[in-house]
């Protein structure tokens, strides 16, 4: 796991000449001695460091932080307008989505804004934290290193600088809580749909929000929710993508994991796949606002690679549940056929939170 003082030190270091260890302490302001310790950091997260003799440290491959002209330049090419408002932050651009097709009446265009920052405690908790001050709807944020990154259940989530996809997106409803309830479900079936138009086949889902390849995780979803029961309500959309998950790293993550890289040779740009993933991300909240997770329940089954098959359900008071898949419902509750205590009937469990493995038959 990076550091703040070892992602200052990658900062510092490139990969077209070596540079002096005394050097990046002082630039660092540390003593000297804790420059080894701070690139086996580096290494340890997966990052290649070459050691010139006599000479210093040096990059085994370039650093490549996000580009948002490059981005830019990829919401267009999927048919987004130009930014009509210049007054905005250096960092801040913003493109108009293209209307939104498959709903009854087509949309005006949705105003979206992507905002870059190398490093932040969390994307999702920054968003959170502007809630009260801004209007964070149609606004992602995107992070080369977050600190404190989450996922479900407050695990860790575990982000390389320049091998992941990490950001989360702001959005507001008319709704409350309850009809937000199979939102998550709702946005891994348009990050499945993202992945699947910029060539990755084979993409599944594991209940209730990881994206998966032969059952090894690719990514996840984490939606946080503020507003009334009854609505009003803004969610934010936390997404993270493995890129590229060197082993080194494979081995300290507590679960069967992949990286996008093992399913396609040539990776798409981080830029394209970000706008990508921004574009079916707004089409099907606009959808999902419309029609609740009712519209993605037999798209989410079908992809869903637990379906019909015998599971083992941990539930959040530490209980065990054994059944077969029967599907998710309206509102995105697992439903599970469950043998009776007797073995002589079955009967039908609905969950709205715990965590699913395959149970060995």
């Amino acid at each position: 796991m990076l550091t703040p003082e070892s992602f200052a030190l990658l900062r510092l270091l490139n990969a077209e000449a070596p540079s002096a260890g005394p050097a990046l302490a002082a630039q660092l302001e540390i003593p000297k001695g804790r420059i080894p310790t701070l690139v086996r950091e580096l290494e340890t997260a997966g990052i290649g460091i070459a050691r010139i003799s006599g000479r210093g440290y040096q990059l085994a491959a370039p650093y490549q932080r996000l580009d948002l002209a490059v981005w830019r330049d990829a919401c267009v090419t999927l048919g987004a307008s130009l930014p009509i408002d210049t007054k905005k932050k250096p960092r801040l651009q913003t493109v108009l989505h293209p209307s939104v097709v498959g709903t009854e009446a087509p949309h005006a265009p949705q105003p979206l804004s992507l905002e870059w920052v190398e490093q932040i405690d969390s994307t999702s908790s920054e968003l959170m934290r502007r809630i009260s001050r801004h209007d964070i709807h149609g606004l992602a944020l995107t992070a080369e290193w977050q600190s404190d990154g989450r996922g479900r259940r407050g695990r860790p989530w575990l982000g390389l600088p320049g091998n992941s996809l990490m950001f989360s997106l702001g959005w507001r409803f008319e709704q409350g809580a309850g009809f937000l309830a199979g939102l998550s479900l709702a946005m891994s079936v348009a990050i499945a749909r993202a992945l699947e138009k910029e060539g990755f086949a084979g993409i599944e889902l594991k209940w209730p929000n990881d994206l998966i390849h032969h059952y090894h995780k690719l990514g996840g979803i984490l939606v946080e929710l503020n507003g009334d029961a009854l609505g009003p309500s803004q969610a934010v959309i936390g997404v993270g993508l493995n890129l590229t998950l060197p082993k080194t790293v494979r081995g300290d993550i507590p679960q069967a994991v992949s990286d996008l890289a093992s399913l396609k040779k040539d990776l798409p740009s981080r830029e394209a796949l970000l706008a990508r993933c921004f574009f079916e991300m707004a089409t099907a909240l606009a959808d999902y606002a419309q029609r609740g997770f009712v519209a993605f329940a037999p798209e989410w089954q079908r992809r869903h690679a637990y379906q019909n098959k015998p599971v083992k359900l941990l539930l959040p008071d530490g209980q065990t549940v054994r059944g077969i898949v029967a599907g998710v419902d309206a509102s995105g509750a697992l439903v599970l056929a469950e043998s009776s205590p007797i073995g002589k009937d079955s009967r039908r469990g609905r969950y709205i939170a715990g965590e699913i493995s395959l149970r060995r038959a």
